[in-house]
């Protein structure tokens, strides 16, 4: 159940879109707050983000799966992302379809740098 996640993972580290089209379902949603609006990307609009090549800053990203809860054929899982002065939390449903876990959605959350600190 976590192969989804980790292939999530590896799309973020390596910049590859191949990863995530293995993680999602093809008709999934990534949808969050980005510069202030509402986004919600198709998987191939998400895709097509990513470049073929990691962030110049990979050396210093992390990436922690949180809590994975699993009900039958559906399940949630929370991940947290810390990538330079970022840090998301992702929340992700998943399905299992013939016995294969996919991610269906994704939201994110980017977190508001502390001024004070």
């Amino acid at each position: 159940m976590l192969e989804p996640l980790h292939a999530y993972i590896r799309g973020h580290a390596t910049g590859d879109p191949a990863h995530f089209r293995n993680a999602f379902l093809p008709t999934a949603h990534v949808e969050g707050i980005r510069d202030g609006a509402f986004v919600s990307w198709r998987l191939d609009d998400y895709c097509a983000l990513f470049k073929g090549q990691p962030a110049p800053d990979e050396p210093t990203r992390t990436r922690h799966i949180d809590a994975v809860d699993v009900h039958g054929t559906v399940a949630t899982a929370s991940m947290t992302l810390w990538h330079g002065v970022d840090t998301f939390t992702d929340v992700f449903l998943l399905v299992r379809i013939d016995g294969t876990w996919r991610i269906a959605n994704k939201a994110y959350h980017r977190h508001v740098p502390d001024p004070a600190a």
